[in-house]
């Protein structure tokens, strides 16, 4: 049970990381200084957004149930 926590918090790290990686490129490239291809930027966005589902779901995993 533990390494398994391990490893989800180890995915979740790594998923956040790519995450504000991803935030920072999708900034620097709507500036407007860099002119952009506009289907790029929108696959960056579509991952961007399909990690934060991952890491929604992560978090979820991680955190125990409270029976009410």
């Amino acid at each position: 049970m533990l390494k398994d926590r391990d490893s989800l918090l180890g995915q979740l790290h790594e998923l956040r990381s790519e995450h504000r990686d991803l935030d920072t490129i999708i900034t620097r490239l709507t500036d407007g200084t860099i002119l952009t291809d506009q289907l790029h930027l929108q696959r960056l966005k579509k991952r961007k957004l399909l990690l934060r589902d991952r890491i929604t779901w992560l978090e979820s995993e991680l955190i125990p149930d409270d029976i009410a």
